[in-house]
């Protein structure tokens, strides 16, 4: 799926668009004032002021055909510029406007018209409305002026614009697919997790989603103990002074859940570095210990705006993935270029393809010295082409504390994510006073990486139920096998038997032996999204065999069933997909 965004042609399509829906909107609602109407990643927006109207559903389908009447009309779109007073006497009467031109310097300030609509706009736009037919209004909800709880609600509506009625089509038809996809409701239908008013924004995870998420953390351990991982478990609360060492106290205490024990103040951990930073210091170390590889599935407490929410995929308490490698100067190279490797591993295996971005040191508020940071960054690139990844510079998106590499990865809808991240840290080690022993016997700062591959497991395995859209491969499938008796009497013995033997091998296996039409049962183990669905009739009782069914398929094969038992066993231990 396209972010809009990161296509300059379809960004100016969009802005342009996002105006001529205003125009439409004035002429329906001759009160309406504007704020603001952006492009984003799924097209555009604008925020807007209807007194006491309030738009419905089923006004969106009349504003698109007053759009339809502007475009046709064909009015070209004209930049004039004006300056600061001239803009304040034009927009005199609208508040919004006002605020907007009283933030801007003296000086020339540029405007867009087209027929009698005309708003405040930096531009670029289109030459005429007529390449603006390809659109559609796809939603509409209530925003706050400036994203200020306090502010008056303004009402905000979504669009979006392609170059031809093609293109505006297959999004379309994509859109409608993310839709049947959205975690939320296959996590609901397969009993994975709920959300509850008791704990917003904290998911509680449900039988079935409880073994997803613990074939998934099995799985970050096993591979990580391959990579030479050591694993911790660090405290879920630390006190005031441990957050004021990290720094995170003074520039993300608002987001911070914090309680008093013992007239000591204490906060439940946003983060897990600050823990880790102490579990190094614990320890006496050597230049021959590097490089440490220091692995937690850290539970931590974010406070999120309530309207940011967003099931699995903004939360406020969430599992992160984390590790901390400590390692000489001279390693981060090939350290690096081994994460990438890794990380390049654990994508495969889900079948998620990605890309890289470099981000680099900002302008300003940045620590340390710039030859370290022209150093770190070459080697971060450096590994990046040793490991043979193509990647994106992103100037000036690091973090303060040093440069980063982000991975964006794909789903099979063409979404990115950003999930995998390998940061450079020249700030904590130097807080928490951390050193090793090089061979000459002095003490020396370690070099820091903060890494995670999925993120979070939350975050993740939302991601996932999209990707799959609820079919999971095998080996992750909460339930792998569901046998179903043609006649829930005659054939339940044998069902009941077959069940007991895969149960004993460690397959997720249940027996459907209710008193069901058999169609129905089929139905039901579809709708569940259980991989192989066995159905039991006279033959397979007689020859000792399974037919077997598919999930996503009308097909049917029967064989033995030991020949059925070697087919899991082997599509479970090699994850096929």
């Amino acid at each position: 799926m396209i972010d809009i965004r990161e296509n300059e042609a379809l960004s100016v399509l969009n802005h342009s668009c996002a105006h001529m829906m205003a125009q439409a909107v004035k002429r329906l609602y001759p009160q309406a004032k504007f704020w603001v109407g952006p492009v984003v990643s799924e097209g555009f927006y604008y925020d807007i002021d209807l007194g006491d109207e309030v738009i419905k559903d089923e006004d969106l389908p009349k504003i698109e055909k007053e759009m339809k009447k502007i475009a046709k009309d064909g009015k070209r779109i004209v930049r004039k510029e004006i300056s600061k007073a001239e803009a304040l006497e034009m927009f005199k009467d609208d508040p919004y406007k006002i605020d907007l031109i009283s933030d801007l310097e003296d000086g020339t300030i540029t405007c867009y018209q087209q027929g009698e609509f005309i708003d405040l706009c930096r531009g670029p736009h289109v030459e005429t409305v007529k390449q603006l037919k390809n659109f559609k209004l796809l939603k509409h909800s209530g925003a706050y002026w400036k994203g200020d709880a306090n502010n008056k609600m303004l009402q905000r509506i979504y669009g979006v614009c392609f170059e031809s009625a093609e293109a505006l089509e297959e999004h379309l038809e994509m859109l409608e697919e993310a839709k049947k996809r959205d975690h939320k409701k296959i996590g609901r239908e397969m009993g994975l997790f709920m959300m509850s008013e008791y704990a917003a924004g904290m998911p509680f995870f449900l039988p079935n989603g409880m073994i997803l998420r613990n074939l998934l953390e099995n799985f970050w351990y096993e591979e990580h103990t391959k990579e030479n991982y050591q694993f911790i478990k660090t405290p879920i609360m630390m006190s005031k002074e441990l957050w004021e060492t990290s720094g995170h106290w003074a520039n993300y205490r608002e987001n911070m859940y914090t309680t008093s024990v013992d007239d000591r103040e204490f906060a439940i951990k946003p983060m897990n570095c600050p823990g880790s930073m102490l579990v190094f210091k614990n320890g006496l170390h050597s230049y021959k210990d590097m490089p440490m590889r220091i692995g937690e599935l850290g539970q931590v407490h974010r406070h999120e705006a309530s309207g940011a929410l967003n099931g699995l995929f903004r939360v406020r308490t969430f599992t992160q993935d984390d590790a901390h490698i400590f390692m000489r100067p001279d390693q981060i190279e090939s350290e690096v270029k081994e994460l990438i490797r890794f990380i390049d591993r654990v994508y495969s295996i889900f079948g998620l393809s990605y890309r890289i971005e470099l981000s680099t040191r900002p302008e300003e508020k940045y620590i340390g010295d710039l030859a370290i940071w022209e150093e770190s960054e070459k080697a971060l690139a450096a590994a990046c082409v040793s490991a043979g990844k193509e990647y994106k510079v992103n100037p000036g998106d690091g973090a303060f504390y040093g440069p980063k590499l982000d991975f964006h990865i794909k789903d099979s809808l063409g979404r990115e994510w950003q999930c995998g991240t390998i940061q450079l840290d020249m700030n904590l080690p130097e807080r928490f006073d951390l050193t090793y022993v090089e061979k000459d016997g002095s003490k020396v700062r370690p070099v820091m990486l903060h890494r995670v591959i999925f993120g979070s497991i939350e975050r993740f395995i939302g991601i996932l139920i999209e990707h799959f859209a609820g079919h999971f491969p095998t080996w992750l499938a909460p339930q792998q096998v569901m046998i179903i008796p043609v006649h829930y009497e005659k054939h339940a013995e044998y069902a009941e038997k077959l069940n007991e033997k895969l149960l004993a091998l460690g397959f997720r296996s249940k027996a459907d032996t209710r008193n069901e039409k058999l169609g129905y049962r089929i139905r039901e183990a579809q709708l569940a999204k259980v991989p192989y669905q066995l159905v039991i009739g006279d033959g397979e009782v007689e020859n000792n065999t399974v037919t077997i069914r598919r999930a996503q398929s009308k097909d049917s094969q029967t064989v033995n069933v030991e020949e059925f038992i070697e087919m899991l066993t082997k599509e479970v231990e090699n994850k096929q997909l």
